[in-house]
């Protein structure tokens, strides 16, 4: 694949930098519908406004988020490639050869941060290989902002992604994160398919000890935003309804 010529910027505005080796930026997503500058820097709309060469989980999405960034961008000239979940890691140093020609490149997540629990961790691994730099922008975590909410320890903590779904699985991984929490006092943080968070609430009460907490940060820094945290014996007696909406769980004592 032949790449033409990109005028390449240290700076919005600053002069074209020399280098063998373009650098990949990781570039945060709002979590919910929300204006990018309103959950992150102008520098990052900066460089969303002058990069030519994503790696995106979704190209449709990546589009819509960038011309919000900045509606002068021409969509038209820049240059999409998907790296998602089916992705083969083998064909992602290919996904890096702008970066060998001296391309700055951008990692779009779907929402939050690329790399965290994303597959963007795959280009970053391929471009450390490479010896190219890697720079992480400033944006938001759904996990971090959950955990800052909590109130739960925020200097041990295990982020366990989605919860395995097979019954003996699923049983032995809460027995693990009531041993993990007492023991060693570490907060325990992970998601569910949002279709169905009332239902892991249920579980939760049901199969574990009351007097542990449980915080339910839902649609982080949304319109709907909603965090709380209460003992699974408090949660047992409220009235909720998190359907379908993105939600971090957090247990902690």
């Amino acid at each position: 694949m032949k790449i033409e010529e990109v005028n390449q910027t240290n700076q919005c505005g600053d002069a074209p930098l020399s280098k063998t080796l373009g650098e990949l930026y990781l570039l945060p997503v709002p979590l919910s519908d929300v204006a990018p500058d309103s959950v992150m820097p102008a520098s990052n709309i900066c460089v969303a406004s002058r990069i030519k060469w994503f790696l995106v989980e979704n190209v449709r999405s990546a589009r819509r988020f960038l011309k919000r960034c900045d509606p002068a961008i021409d969509i038209d000239i820049l240059h999409f490639t998907v790296l998602d979940e089916h992705t083969d890691s083998s064909d992602v140093a290919s996904m890096l050869e702008p970066l060998r020609q001296g391309h700055d490149m951008a990692v779009i997540s779907e929402a939050g941060c690329p790399g965290v629990a994303d597959p963007g961790a795959l280009a970053v691994e391929q471009a450390h290989r490479l010896g190219a730099r890697v720079v992480p922008l400033v944006g938001p975590s759904s996990i971090l902002l959950a955990l800052m909410a909590s109130g739960f320890n925020g200097q041990s903590f295990s982020f366990l992604g989605y919860l395995p779904y097979a019954v003996a699985e699923r049983d032995r991984t809460f027995k693990d994160m009531e041993r993990d929490i007492r023991l060693r006092r570490r907060t325990q943080i992970f998601i569910e398919t949002p279709y169905r968070n009332n239902k892991l609430i249920e579980e939760l009460v049901r199969r574990l000890p009351g007097d542990l907490r449980l915080c339910v940060a839902s649609d982080i820094t949304g319109r709907r935003e909603s965090i709380s945290t209460l003992t699974l014996r408090q949660w047992k007696g409220r009235r909720y309804d998190y359907d379908k909406i993105p939600t971090i769980f957090l247990l902690y004592i």
